[in-house]
């Protein structure tokens, strides 16, 4: 591992005991994250990827192993990790601009006056094209709009890694298209750290940097990397159809679906 990562997950290995039963979920994880790259972690349904992203968000303890983030130990969550899960987890009582208010004043209350306060949150609701609803509740807004808000809660923070646990997952197409756009312009813009979970090859292909494949659990492990030769920005009708794109999208359906569970089906 190289001691200059900005993100050095080591050895990692989780086991979750219930009574006398213990189930080993990752095992010998072992990965490094650059300072403003964007990393999409993909595999089967129960490989650990949810548990991984917890764990690098302090929601989890290791086993063995550990994660480093700018050169100090994850041991529990913290304003530098903001994660944005697929339920957008906004409080139903709060306006759009009260949601990410709170986050705002929890992490820089001391830090920022008021004005400033009042200044951040609305550029944050700006970054992600939110400003016209902030007087609204939660239940007066679209599911994709609900996300886009809980995007800016998290980059209202300022964390230093952005955790993306599957936040498209329940959208319809359109509207995750949208919202992938949106997220490329914004790292564009920051150039901020992220790690997303995904179940779509075609997201983590547009999105990411690198594709980080775990194998199936129980004791998941990452299986390959394959690195993204697209240059940025990125518009998906323009490189859908480039060499780099299909190489890379070939590479992670071989492992998923071929390589991968021929192997499992032939043990």
């Amino acid at each position: 591992m190289s001691s200059r990562a900005y993100l050095s997950i080591e050895n990692l290995g989780v086991t979750f005991n219930a009574g006398q039963r213990a189930s080993e979920v990752l095992k010998g994880v072992d990965l490094t994250v650059d300072q403003g790259e964007f990393i999409s972690i993909i595999g089967h349904s129960g490989c650990g990827k949810s548990t991984l992203l917890n764990v690098v968000a302090g929601l989890v303890p290791v086993s063995h192993g550990a994660v480093i983030l700018d050169k100090r130990a994850v041991d529990g969550p913290g304003p530098d990790r903001a994660v944005v899960f697929q339920n957008h987890s906004l409080l139903p009582w709060l306006t759009v601009y009260e949601n990410v208010r709170l986050a705002v004043d929890k992490v820089f209350r001391g830090r920022k006056s008021r004005p400033e306060r009042h200044a951040w949150t609305l550029h944050n609701l700006a970054l992600v094209q939110m400003t016209h609803a902030k007087d609204k509740k939660p239940h007066e807004i679209s599911g994709g709009m609900k996300q886009r808000v809980g995007l800016a809660r998290a980059l209202a923070m300022e964390p230093k890694v952005l955790l993306l646990d599957e936040p498209f997952g329940a959208l319809d197409a359109l509207t995750r298209a949208n919202l992938q756009d949106s997220v490329m312009e914004i790292h564009a813009k920051l150039r901020n750290t992220v790690l997303m979970i995904t179940h779509d090859v075609d997201e983590a292909v547009l999105l990411s940097d690198r594709i980080v494949m775990m194998t199936n659990g129980p004791a998941a492990e990452i299986g390959d990397i394959v690195r993204v030769e697209l240059p940025r920005p990125r518009r998906r009708i323009e490189v859908d159809a480039t060499p780099a794109y299909i190489a890379a999208r070939h590479a992670v359906i071989e492992f998923l679906y071929a390589r991968h569970t021929g192997l499992h089906a032939a043990a």
